[in-house]
């Protein structure tokens, strides 16, 4: 009677222990983990904060973004002229002929310092490459938006596996705990000759099984904290913890909500898509510029100003000043210019992709609605299913506790509520990480994922 009152409080305890909060069987806050690393909290909303700032990919997006906005400022300058500011020397001795056509024998030398304001300006190319140049900057800023949506989502994942290794890991340590004082009192028993062998031999096989899942469990929470920290740009060998003790479902998509309204919302709002749209209309003015650029004429001034001086052998007398004027305009015909039939067609075979990438990526966004919100409905069922299952193993574990006596069936029994038990609290678990990855997928896809919780 003693060993199956013993049994009973064992299995009380384990029940309440699967019901209390989380918290109870996270690691404590501590500077290093077990295996000496350092270890950081680091709660969600500091995670998706973190992603939008020092995500590497988000970087490279951002200088990307820079590097467009220069270029199209250097588009602007294709219309200002330039100052030319210096000095030549000039020098002949010899031979000559004169404008008359008589061969003379001249020395003589001249310097003219001045300055010269040019502006060689093709118009027609450069209206079409500034036009093409801002669409791309626009494209470079959807870009960015779009790199950032899905660091922040890749994070948020990162971020529930990390939670749900963290959960699991305290569900396995409560299991070995269980199994490991289980084991004792069975032990006890044979040794008081009430209980058979076997039984102690079952129990210790369940016990080295959880043993085993709970090294598991945190070699997948370890890894999950690498992953987190890789995301976030951090040292990998910190060791972050999830202040988030608790595994709760989190609401930023209403499952109720139709996909048809869900797919017009994500058509209308995905960073994506407006990337590829300036990318068409960049396309399209690089192939205007082909076509009606070369028939704006270029157009050339040059105005210098400054002084002449020097003579006859080595006189550096008689300066004065001086100017010239000019202004020309003219067509190109041929290569790059007029006629050249290749370079537009070429233009429109570019256009023409672009097109039809902008169509792939509308059918790729519509997909990844429908394939997010039908994930994201059955893991709310999951979760309702999970839950059941968790109150039916309860119950399972309280009617293995009102037997009677002791013996091999209850052993068994015992074992396989125990079992059961872990299994729907991870079960539940799982349901809830997945439940709340699939949120954060579905926001990404609607183009409306929030920087933080």
């Amino acid at each position: 009677m003693r060993v199956r009152v013993c049994i009973h409080l064992t299995f009380c305890a384990a029940a309440w222990l699967c019901f209390a909060p989380a918290s109870l069987a996270q690691p404590a806050d501590s500077a290093t983990s077990e295996t000496g690393a350092n270890v950081y909290l680091i709660d969600l909303p500091t995670a998706l904060r973190l992603a939008g700032a020092r995500n590497l990919d988000v970087q490279l997006a951002r200088e990307k973004l820079a590097e467009a906005r220069a270029l199209d400022e250097s588009a602007m300058l294709r219309f200002y002229p330039w100052v030319n500011v210096g000095i030549s020397y000039n020098r002949h001795d010899g031979r000559i002929q004169s404008t008359e056509g008589d061969i003379l024998t001249v020395s003589k030398q001249a310097y003219a310092p001045g300055v010269a304001l040019v502006s060689e300006l093709d118009l027609g190319d450069a209206i079409y490459k500034k036009l093409a140049a801002k669409q791309n900057e626009n494209a470079a800023d959807y870009a960015f938006e779009a790199q950032r949506q899905a660091s922040i989502a890749a994070v948020a994942r990162n971020y529930f596996d990390l939670a749900l290794g963290q959960a699991t890991v305290g569900v396995a340590r409560e299991s070995v705990r269980i199994s490991t004082d289980y084991e004792t009192q069975v032990r006890h028993a044979v040794e008081a000759g009430i209980a058979f062998k076997g039984d102690a031999l079952r129990v210790s096989v369940q016990a080295e099984r959880n043993r085993l899942v709970l090294r598991q469990a945190m070699e997948e929470q370890r890894k999950a904290a690498a992953r987190l920290a890789q995301s976030l740009h951090m040292d990998s060998s910190i060791e972050l913890v999830a202040r988030d003790t608790d595994l709760t479902p989190i609401s930023l998509v209403d499952t109720h909500t139709t996909m048809d309204s869900l797919v017009q919302q994500a058509l209308s709002t995905r960073p994506e898509l407006k990337q590829g749209n300036a990318e068409v209309e960049a396309a399209r003015e690089d192939e205007n510029g082909t076509v009606y650029g070369p028939l704006i004429p270029s157009i050339r001034g040059q105005v210098v100003g400054g002084g002449l001086g020097g003579g006859r052998n080595s006189d550096t007398g008689n300066f004065g000043d001086q100017e010239d004027y000019f202004i020309g305009i003219g067509w190109r015909i041929g290569p790059g210019g007029l006629f050249d039939f290749g370079r537009q067609r070429a233009a429109n075979a570019r256009l023409n992709s672009t097109r039809l990438g902008e169509e792939k990526l509308h059918d790729e966004v519509v997909r990844q609605v429908v394939e997010a919100f039908t994930r994201l409905q059955s893991q709310s069922e999951q979760i309702n299913m999970a839950r059941r299952a968790l109150t039916a193993a309860e119950e399972g574990l309280h009617l293995a506790q009102q037997r009677q006596e002791f013996g091999v069936g209850i052993v068994l029994e015992n074992i396989l509520a125990e079992q059961d038990l872990t299994r729907a609290r991870i079960d539940y678990l799982k349901s809830v990480a997945e439940f709340n990855k699939a949120q954060y997928d579905l926001s990404k896809a609607v183009g409306r994922l929030p920087v933080s919780d």
